[in-house]
């Protein structure tokens, strides 16, 4: 069986600039990636959380390592401010090791993201 690096992409929004607000939304992003692909957290290879500029409260990397990602290199970062942007984004970009095809790979936007990528959200608003 061969296992390759495939990458898995996600984002959501929040309502406000506050810790508890960020890390469940991440939370919640990264609880609904898992279920739609199917992965343990020894299965990840790394995660890249970006934030935008409007917030700052906490790091999202903190909700993956509540849920046991502690093995997992991960970083943070805020994303280049480009007018009209959709404010309050937080977005994940995990690398797994995986047997799976590219097209059995589940993004997930939850939210306002949504509208980042309709044709990968499945109604998800």
């Amino acid at each position: 069986m061969s296992y390759f690096v495939r990458g898995i992409r996600g984002a959501t929004t929040v309502e406000t600039d506050d810790k508890e607000t960020i890390i469940q939304a991440t939370e919640e992003l990264l609880e609904e990636i898992c279920r739609c692909n199917e992965f343990a957290p020894e299965d990840v290879a790394s995660a890249i959380f970006t934030l935008t500029a409007d917030l700052h409260a906490t790091f999202p990397a903190e909700a993956a390592r509540k849920r046991g990602w502690t093995m997992v290199p991960m970083l943070c970062s805020t994303e280049i401010p480009v007018p009209g942007s959709l404010p309050r984004c937080i977005r994940v970009l995990i690398h797994l090791n995986t047997t799976k095809r590219p097209d059995e790979m589940h993004h997930v936007y939850l939210r306002r993201a949504v509208a980042l990528r309709p044709d990968w959200s499945e109604g998800k608003a």
